[in-house]
C-alpha cells in the first residue's frame, strides 16, 4: 500500500490546486498535466496483494481525449474493474448513448477481458442510498448483458473511494442493506486465466525507454510463451533482432517471465528510437512474429450512423498498436450470432448491428496474428471520429514479404 505521509503530502498538493478530492488519484497520476487536469492521461502500473493473489493495477485513462492509451492498457488486463459514478448526473452521463461507461465496457469485452467487477463509487454523495445502488445495478447489468457479459457472475460493489468505505473493510454502519463482498474480497476470488506458456513468445511493446548506463528497455506484457535473458528477440513488423540482456518486473531481475507478466527487456545494441509502441517482440528462433501486408477480419458494426463501404479507412486498435487500415474488400455479410454467410460481395454497405468478413490493408507497418493462434493479438476495435464504431477478430493474415515494411 501507500504510506500515510505520502497521502497527506498529496492531499496538501491537491488542495493547493483546488482539487482536494483527487488526493488518492494522485498516487497513480504522476504527470504534471494529469494532476492539473485531474484526469489520467497515460497508463501507470502499480502492484498490490490480496490475501490470495498478487495484482498489477493498470490505471487507464477514462477520458475520450486519451482513448488510445486506455486501449493499450485494457489490452493487457485479465480482470476489468469498471468504476461507475453513482452521483446524480455523473452516472447518467456515463451511461448515455455516447457515454464513457458504455464504451469502456464494450472495449473490455472486445479486448478479451472477460472477468469484470463493477464498483459503484461516490456512494457518499448519494447518502449511501440503496435505491440509487439498485437503479445503477439494473441499468449497468442490462447493457453489460447486451455486450456479452453475464451480469449474474459480476459483483456490484458499492464503495466510496474518497471516504474509503467498503474498499477493504465492510461499512455496515452506512450500508446495512449490502451483504456482498468488499472490493478487496471481490478481487480476491477472481480466477487467474490459464497461461499459454507452450505457445511461441509474443510481447506487444507498450513503451521504450533509453536509460543512461543501461541502454534501451522495451516494456510490455507477455501474452504467450516465455522470455529469458540471453534470448534473441525479434521485433516485428520492422525485423530488428537483438539479444535480451536482462528481464525485469517491478524493478526485480527475473530468470524467466511467462504470460501475464508486465516486463522490461533490456536489449543490446538497439537504439530506443528504432522500437516503438505497437511493435511485437518474439523469439527469433521460434516462429517469430512478422508484419502483415493485409489481414482478413470478422467485423461487427456496433455504432455507426451510416454505412461502411469499401475504402473506409478507420483506426484499428489491436494489442498496443493503433494503425489506420483500409477496408479494401468486403467479402461477405454474415449472421453475427451463427457466422452463416448471408450475402457474398454485398452491394450495400454494412450498417449498425451487421457483421461482415473484410480484407483490410494497414497504411503503416503492423504486426497482428490470427485470433485462433494468438487470441490477444487477434482482437481489434475500429475507431472513427474518436468513437468505437466496430469490433472484430483476425481470421487470417498475409505476411509481408522480406523488405516490404522493413524501413519505417
Amino acid at each position: 500500500g501507500i504510506d500515510k505521509s505520502t497521502i497527506e503530502r498529496y492531499e496538501a498538493e491537491a488542495t493547493e490546486l483546488g482539487k482536494s478530492s483527487f488526493k488518492y488519484a494522485w498516487v497513480l497520476d504522476n504527470l504534471k498535466a494529469e494532476r492539473e487536469r485531474g484526469v489520467t492521461i497515460d497508463i501507470s502500473m502499480f502492484k498490490f496483494q490480496s490475501p490470495r493473489l498478487q495484482f498489477t493495477v493498470i490505471d487507464c485513462p477514462g477520458h475520450r481525449d486519451f482513448i488510445k492509451n486506455m486501449l493499450t492498457g485494457t489490452s493487457q488486463g485479465d480482470v476489468a474493474l469498471l468504476v461507475v459514478d453513482a452521483s446524480q448526473g455523473g452516472f447518467e452521463a456515463g451511461i448515455a448513448k455516447d457515454g464513457q461507461t458504455r464504451e469502456h465496457a464494450l472495449l473490455c469485452y472486445t479486448l478479451g477481458v472477460k472477468q469484470m467487477i463493477v464498483a459503484v463509487n461516490k456512494m457518499d454523495e448519494v447518502g449511501y442510498s440503496e435505491s440509487r445502488y439498485l437503479e445503477i445495478k439494473e441499468e449497468v447489468s442490462a447493457f453489460l448483458k447486451k455486450i456479452g457479459y453475464k451480469p449474474a457472475n459480476i459483483p456490484f460493489v458499492p464503495i466510496s473511494g474518497w471516504v474509503g468505505d467498503n474498499m477493504t473493510a465492510k461499512a455496515d454502519d452506512k450500508m446495512p442493506w449490502y451483504d456482498g463482498p468488499t472490493l478487496l474480497e471481490a478481487l480476491d476470488v477472481v480466477t487467474p486465466p490459464s497461461r499459454p506458456t507452450e505457445k511461441s513468445l509474443r510481447i506487444p511493446v507498450q513503451d521504450v525507454y533509453k536509460i543512461g548506463g543501461v541502454g534501451s528497455v522495451s516494456t510490455g506484457r507477455v501474452e504467450t510463451g516465455v522470455v529469458k535473458p540471453g534470448m534473441l528477440a525479434h521485433f516485428a513488423p520492422v525485423g530488428i533482432t537483438a539479444e535480451v540482456q536482462s528481464v525485469e518486473m517491478h524493478h526485480e531481475s527475473l530468470n524467466e517471465a511467462g504470460p501475464g507478466c508486465n516486463v522490461g527487456l533490456n536489449v543490446k545494441r538497439v537504439a530506443a528510437k528504432d522500437i516503438r509502441r505497437g511493435f511485437v517482440t518474439s523469439n527469433a528462433d521460434d516462429n517469430p512474429a512478422s508484419g502483415v501486408s493485409s489481414f482478413e477480419g470478422q467485423v461487427i458494426v456496433m455504432n455507426h450512423p451510416g454505412e461502411i463501404r469499401e475504402g473506409f479507412t478507420p483506426i484499428i486498435d489491436c494489442h498496443t498498436a493503433h494503425v489506420a487500415c483500409v477496408f479494401s474488400e468486403i467479402k461477405q455479410k454474415i449472421d453475427r450470432k451463427t457466422g452463416q454467410v448471408l450475402e457474398l460481395d454485398p452491394e450495400d454497405g454494412i450498417k449498425m448491428g451487421e457483421a461482415c468478413i473484410v480484407e483490410m490493408e494497414p497504411t503503416k507497418p503492423l504486426s497482428v496474428e490470427s485470433f485462433e493462434d494468438f487470441p490477444p493479438l487477434g482482437r481489434f476495435s475500429v475507431r472513427d471520429m474518436r468513437h468505437t464504431v466496430a469490433v472484430g477478430v483476425v481470421k487470417s493474415i498475409t505476411k509481408c514479404q522480406p523488405g516490404e515494411f522493413e524501413s519505417t
